[in-house]
């Protein structure tokens, strides 16, 4: 983590791997918004500046949401100085009258952390943890601990209900100690991410087991876990939204960082990349989830990368696209880079919650020369033999030799270089993972023939035109221009060229069609439960207009944001009792609309079939694989502009579907015949967007103008017509078809 100074804190810069450090000079009052959620506005300033600090040692305003402020305003003092990590910045509304900083730090979520650097206590000093040295320990007591990780398990189920995590743990005493925790949720055990890791143990219990002493947690323990690498970050990984860091616990973890390196504690590669993969090797691997698809019931697929490609012929593994969480298929320049992982038995349970992107660390995974076995997949005498020096990846069932998997946060230092190692890998187009496998799933519509076109058109450059017949034995990769007819195009039904595509997880589907989201509507109403709005809102009630001139049918409930600017724009709509017909009225005098239903009383979305924004003609919808859907209020800083419907997505945990076109076209020359798909430079082809041809009948119309004149329904066929285009070679259906 690098430390930031608060001077240039600015809006267009990432802090995922940030901090800012600064004295705590004015902390306001807690604000309580729901039962569950708090806001706290403290000022911060660079440590040493005067309280009357000037521009050039400026002070900022720091919002805290959640636990985080409740947490904040209970451990922290005026004058105490913090850490802040996992910060976003926003425009300060008020800058022109408290005169700081122009922008605020504003922490929310998971990744937020404040840490407590130094510390005036309000009445009397704190009370100084004491640690015991791990040769000092008595059975029966309850010590505070430093050690350095020399082995350790992820989590896994006991006997009982709890998880339990064992680590084994040494210090300048030599002597070694197993660790035990146990508890129900993962988040809170220990953060050990590989040997030579540094926790910090407060309130475990001394135990005597099997001749030797054990430390197991008691009622309020927490564990921090340290970086063992020497000059690493300081920033501890926990789950606790607030603990105490001073400098004597910043050099009792140097000094066990100093010392574990001249012990050789720490593995010299922590991880092995693919590219250095040995069979019969067992390895941890750094990485990261592309797709997933279960097996069976005791065996899951993990497709997986690292940005390296491995020395060795991998096994392929073949599943049906449709139990395939993540893209079903990639280019076969990402294919090349892809390793296929099977994990077994007590993993499978893990594996099923790992999403597509996650960064992974999988410890203990084994490579298995010759090996094409693979759970409920028969395989041929030949097959088995033409694999016979494949190389396969097995997380083997058990939990022995620290075997297990661990999501790693995207800001770990051994992320970041994966990262950098996969951002060196050829670029490609943010389209390339769909290729024509993908674009044949989503092709759902039977083919309709047409006549051939008699339009003609001169070609403004001096490219050499070759045959299809030319094109299609060439090399991938290469640009060529054809001169061709249009002879049939599918579909002829605009709506059905129609298509949401989602960047993050790379899917494409059909748009839903008015019955399913009128079914959805209905389904909602159902339910005629009250629905209680969050503190954040205004309840009402808004007439829904009627045709015209016929005066308004009915009221229905809406829930208005309080907030000054974002009332202005949206509000959120409870769904049941009304129409999708309804709703279209409604959000033709309103620039935001949300529907939601009543779930457990309280606001919910609704399905991600159906949209999730109205904005006039316009509607929106999200990705049900890569969505994490919640009703929370826009966040929408005052003085810019009207929130839009990336803001909306982001603050409703929706990703934003994009609206594409896609069209299957028959080329043919003297030559050869081509069949060929125009999504990517669709727009350009057009001269429309996807989004307005979804809304606006006029961009509707020039898209059918524009095919009626390249291939007319009642055209006369047989006449040398053609016209040129621009594609690029090594494929039956090529995806980038550009006209001149």
């Amino acid at each position: 983590m690098t430390r930031v100074p608060i001077s240039l804190i600015g809006p267009d810069a990432d802090y995922s791997d940030k901090t800012v450090k600064g004295k705590v000079v004015r902390i306001g009052r807690l604000v309580s918004l729901a039962s569950d959620n708090n806001l706290l506005k403290t000022v911060i300033q660079e440590e040493d500046s005067p309280p009357n600090a000037s521009a050039q040692n400026p002070s900022i305003n720091v919002v805290l949401f959640g636990g985080l402020a409740k947490d904040f305003n209970q451990a922290v003092n005026q004058g105490d100085v913090v850490v802040a990590s996992g910060f976003t910045v926003g425009r300060s509304p008020t800058v022109h009258k408290d005169k700081l900083h122009p922008f605020n730090l504003l922490l929310s979520g998971d990744e937020a952390r404040v840490y407590m650097i130094s510390h005036v206590s309000r009445a009397t000093k704190a009370p100084k943890y004491t640690y015991s040295g791990l040769d000092a320990l008595k059975a029966g007591s309850v010590v505070n601990a430093y050690g350095v990780v020399v082995f350790f398990k992820q989590p896994f189920k006991s006997r009982g209900t709890d998880l339990c995590s064992t680590l084994k743990i040494t210090d300048q005493s030599n002597q070694r100690i197993a660790c035990s925790v146990f508890g129900e949720k993962l988040e809170n055990h220990p953060k050990v991410f590989q040997v030579g890791d540094i926790v910090r143990l407060h309130r475990f219990k001394v135990q005597f087991f099997n001749s030797s002493m054990t430390l197991v947690n008691t009622f309020g323990f927490s564990v921090l876990a340290f970086d063992g690498a020497e000059g690493g970050s300081m920033e501890p990984r926990t789950s606790s939204r607030s603990f105490h860091l001073d400098q004597e616990d910043r050099r009792t973890v140097e000094e066990l960082r100093s010392w574990a390196a001249g012990q050789a504690l720490l593995p010299p590669t922590p991880t092995t990349p693919l590219s250095a993969a040995q069979p019969k090797a067992y390895f941890d691997l750094t990485c990261q989830l592309l797709a997933k698809a279960p097996i069976d019931s005791t065996c899951t697929l993990l497709r997986v990368w690292d940005g390296t490609r491995c020395a060795h012929t991998l096994l392929k593994v073949t599943v049906e696209p449709d139990a395939t969480e993540g893209p079903s298929s990639f280019s076969e320049a990402r294919e090349r880079l892809i390793a296929n992982i099977l994990v077994y038995d007590n993993h499978v349970e893990l594996a099923g919650q790992l999403k597509p992107g996650d960064f992974l660390r999988i410890y203990n995974l084994r490579a298995i020369p010759g090996s094409s076995k693979v759970p409920g997949h028969a395989s041929s005498h030949q097959q088995e033999e033409e694999e016979v020096d494949h190389l396969a990846f097995h997380l083997h069932g058990g939990t022995a030799y620290g075997r297990g998997i661990r999501v790693l946060p995207e800001n770990s230092p051994d992320v970041q270089e994966m990262k950098r190692v996969m951002e060196a890998v050829p670029d490609e187009d943010d389209f390339s993972e769909l290729n024509d496998s993908q674009l044949l799933e989503v092709w759902s519509t039977p083919p309709e023939s047409a006549g051939e076109s008699v339009v003609s058109r001169s070609c403004g450059h001096d490219t050499r035109t070759v045959t299809l017949s030319d094109l299609k034995r060439s090399d991938p990769g290469l640009v060529h221009h054809v001169r061709v007819q249009l002879r049939s195009y599918e579909p002829h039904r605009l709506h059905q060229a129609l298509k949401l595509y989602c960047s993050k997880c790379t899917s494409m589907e059909d748009v839903p069609n008015d019955e399913l989201v009128a079914r959805l509507f209905s389904e909602a109403s159902e339910d005629p439960a009250p629905c209680s709005p969050p503190a954040w809102a205004l309840s009402g009630r808004v007439a829904i207009p009627g045709e015209r001139p016929a005066p308004p049918t009915r009221a229905v409930g809406v829930h208005l944001s309080t907030h000054p600017v974002t009332q202005l724009f949206s509000f959120f709509f409870h769904a049941a009792g009304s129409t999708l017909e309804e709703t279209r009225r409604l959000a033709a005098g309103y620039q935001n609309v949300v529907p939601v239903r009543s779930s457990g009383g309280h606001m919910a979305l609704l399905d991600l079939s159906a949209p999730f924004l109205f904005r006039g003609l316009k509607r929106y919808f999200g990705c049900k694989r890569c969505s994490e859907a919640a009703v929370r209020e826009p966040v929408c800083a005052e003085g810019l502009e009207p929130i839009d419907e990336k803001v909306l997505a982001e603050a409703l945990g929706v990703q934003l579907l994009q609206f594409v076109l896609l069209m299957k076209l028959e080329l043919q020359d003297a030559s050869d015949r081509l069949d060929v798909f125009l999504w990517r430079d669709a727009e350009s082809f057009f001269g429309v967007s996807a989004e307005d041809a979804a809304a606006n009948q006029e961009a509707q119309n020039s898209i059918r103008q524009t095919m009626a004149s390249l291939c007319p329904a009642g055209g006369s066929t047989g006449t040398s017509g053609s016209r040129v285009y621009t594609a690029q070679s090594g494929c039956s259906f090529t995806d980038m078809l550009q006209e001149y």
